[in-house]
């Protein structure tokens, strides 16, 4: 008697949530050009074939996570930093401490997935560095955007110039993230924010 034949099995099947974390982990900690297909795949269980059918390429793919990584942050520092309930240097206290949290938390890597990502890159990945340096850009106009709205508040003087001091904290949010995969702990990068704020041009209110 001839024995039956085995159905192949299906493919695995990927939730696609899951499938977007374990790819912000990964290009996380080993960077953009650091992480392979064949890491990505292995690391989610699935073949390349799916893997691409899912996500696109592995460009695309690292677009998708990082979206996924940011969305999952940006709601509540949004809300931290647009507050009409604080004056805009207590907003900016508690959205940097923030980051500080996030940039020392145990169970993940260290640092931040955008502040210093892609900084140097092979000329193939241009396109991923000017797409980094895009979502850079994007932060520190929501930090003009929130001085902006405290000159006109009166929180701070007329004459300042908000522009740069959004990239003067954009400097120290990045510097923040570069220090923490040094092993800078939670603490450190606090009292650096706490120096940091010392220089904020405006008037303290109680």
């Amino acid at each position: 008697m001839e024995k039956p034949v085995r159905k192949r099995g299906r493919p695995r099947l990927l939730d696609r949530e899951v499938g977007l974390d374990i790819a912000a982990r990964l290009f996380w900690e080993r960077g953009y050009e650091g992480t392979s297909t064949a890491d990505l795949t292995k690391a989610m269980g699935i073949n390349p074939p799916t893997l691409y059918s899912m996500f696109g390429s592995k460009e695309d793919l690292y677009r998708q996570a990082l979206d996924f990584s940011i969305a999952r942050e940006s709601t509540r520092r949004s809300q931290i930093l647009q507050s009409s309930h604080l004056p805009a240097y207590d907003a900016l206290r508690l959205y940097l401490y923030d980051i500080a949290d996030g940039d020392t938390q145990p169970d993940k890597p260290r640092g931040c997935m955008v502040s210093t990502a892609v900084l140097q890159h092979a000329e193939e990945n241009a396109s991923v560095a000017r797409m980094t340096a895009a979502l850079r850009e994007a932060s520190m106009q929501t930090l003009k955007a929130r001085f902006d709205r405290a000159v006109e508040e009166g929180e701070l003087p007329t004459q300042t110039d908000t522009d740069a001091l959004a990239r003067f904290y954009g400097a120290i949010i990045q510097g923040m993230s570069a220090q923490a995969c040094d092993g800078a702990c939670n603490t450190r990068l606090k009292r650096l924010i706490d120096i940091a704020l010392t220089a904020w041009p405006g008037e303290l209110r109680t």
